[in-house]
């Protein structure tokens, strides 16, 4: 790759570790907003939650908006605006404010995460190079994952806002650097390409019903909960006889020919649900039942951040040698691993019986997160990569709110207050929905084992070799 290329791909990286690093700060920080704001479990679950309804609401309208309006525009515009309003979290007062700022949050990163994404996936040719780039990117995330641990740890036991104001300074280094390496380039050619609002509206309504029921339904009556989801998928439905009669769907219903695609997402939101679930509840049990402080907590955790190392160094080798399909379904097989292996877990564990699930977990994601991401762009036409990242990362954020949601649920029901080992029975119960999760990802990816890689792309036009420049229109 060109030095101007690696400028580009760093500037990304740089995007995609400030996500990691805003989301793992938050996540140790947790018991700390919720003692000093007065916050119940629920609420709790709401200040991770809100990002993940923005993140996820708005991620298909967001992959869409950088093919048709710009891929650079759409980065530097609502990185902007992520800045400003990580800012204003740690300003907030009352736990509703806090939500508030990270719907807003969550929904600038949906609109500028699939931008960054499909710059990468456009701007370099598919295959080792691309490949490469991409385990290079996924490798960064974790690596933002694994240093907001510690990071957030240690500004948390100052005060919590800080967790919310660090993220403000790195956001706007990133921002100048993106202005200055990201050239710019003319409109992308938008003839006979109309913005199909119609779809936007409605597959962005149906999205945040979808991921608002799920997130409520340990909250409210069951029949509330049916009424919400039966409305989403009544509007899923209104959806795809939208993208079947307009002239330029938001999206192209052929791309889901793509088994590829379908899996890499179906397995895709299942890993998140499970890895998303497993740290929630693991915080609260090494803070609240074994009152660890905020940084032991972080210290404790920072094992599952070795796939910032293996992502970039090992896994490569790996796809290289066994293909895309075998190293997910490895993954996928040691997430199972290591939730089974954290399932007995006891009121006094040392942390060297923790060690394990926590190492295998981190091999897990370096295997599998970033090959899902390669499968799941593969073969895909370049106008339709935004689309094709953006339906990648709705299927992240939205099992991450399907795991909260159901270890929050789980764990609720399974704790009695009056039994002295009520918290313990909680988080035992909890855990149990990771380990289902990855299980069932397992499955779904076995079905990838004897497809060939590659294939033709699926998208209506031809994709064509091009540039960062060209990546980044």
């Amino acid at each position: 790759m060109s030095g101007r290329a690696w400028g580009v791909l760093l500037v990304l990286c740089g995007a995609i570790f400030l996500e990691g690093i805003d989301v793992a700060m938050l996540n140790v920080a947790l018991p700390s907003i919720r003692e000093d704001l007065g916050l119940s479990t629920g609420m709790l679950q709401w200040v991770m939650s809100a990002y993940v309804l923005g993140y996820g609401g708005f991620m298909l309208l967001g992959g869409r908006a950088a093919d048709l309006f710009g891929r650079r525009r759409m980065f530097v515009f609502w990185l902007v605006v992520f800045l400003l309003f990580s800012g204003l979290g740690g300003f907030a007062t009352e736990g509703w404010m806090l939500i508030v700022a990270r719907f807003v949050t969550g929904v600038a990163a949906a609109f500028m995460t699939p931008a960054g994404l499909s710059i990468i996936t456009t701007g370099f040719e598919e295959g080792p190079q691309r490949n490469k780039a991409l385990l290079f990117y996924s490798g960064t995330a974790a690596g933002g994952f694994s240093v907001g641990l510690v990071v957030g740890g240690l500004l948390a036991a100052v005060d919590w806002r800080w967790v919310f104001f660090a993220p403000v300074v790195l956001s706007l280094v990133i921002l100048i650097a993106a202005v200055a390496l990201i050239p710019k380039s003319p409109r992308p050619e938008r003839t006979g390409q109309g913005v199909d609002l119609a779809g936007a509206l409605s597959v962005t309504a149906a999205i945040l019903l979808l991921v608002f029921g799920v997130e409520r339904a340990s909250h409210v009556s069951a029949a509330w909960t049916v009424g919400t989801i039966g409305a989403s998928l009544a509007l899923f439905l209104v959806f795809v006889a939208v993208e079947r009669r307009s002239a330029s769907p938001l999206v192209r219903l052929g791309i889901f020919r793509s088994g590829t695609l379908v899996r890499a997402n179906l397995a895709g939101m299942l890993f998140a649900a499970g890895f998303f679930g497993f740290q929630f509840i693991a915080v609260l049990y090494l803070q609240e039942l074994r009152g660890w402080s905020t940084l032991q907590t972080s210290f404790a955790l920072i094992v599952i951040g070795v796939d910032a190392i293996l992502s970039p160094t090992l896994t490569p080798r790996l796809v290289e040698r066994f293909g895309n399909a075998r190293v997910i379904f490895g993954g996928l097989l040691l997430a199972s691993l290591a939730y089974a292996l954290f399932l007995p877990v006891g009121a006094d564990w040392t942390y060297l019986a923790m060690f394990p699930s926590l190492i295998i977990l981190g091999l897990a994601f370096s295997l599998a997160y970033g090959p899902l991401t390669i499968v799941a762009t593969e073969g895909i036409a370049e106008e339709e990569q935004g689309v094709a990242g953006g339906l990648l990362y709705t299927s992240f954020q939205f099992g991450a709110a399907l795991g909260l949601s159901a270890v929050t649920a789980a764990n609720i029901a399974a704790t009695d207050p009056g039994s002295p080992t009520g918290l313990l029975d909680g988080y035992r119960a909890a855990l149990v929905v990771p380990l289902v999760a990855a299980l069932v990802a397992t499955v779904v990816s076995a079905f990838g084992l004897r497809s060939r890689p590659g294939g033709t792309p699926v998208a209506s036009g031809t994709p064509e070799s091009s540039v960062p420049a060209e990546a980044a229109r």
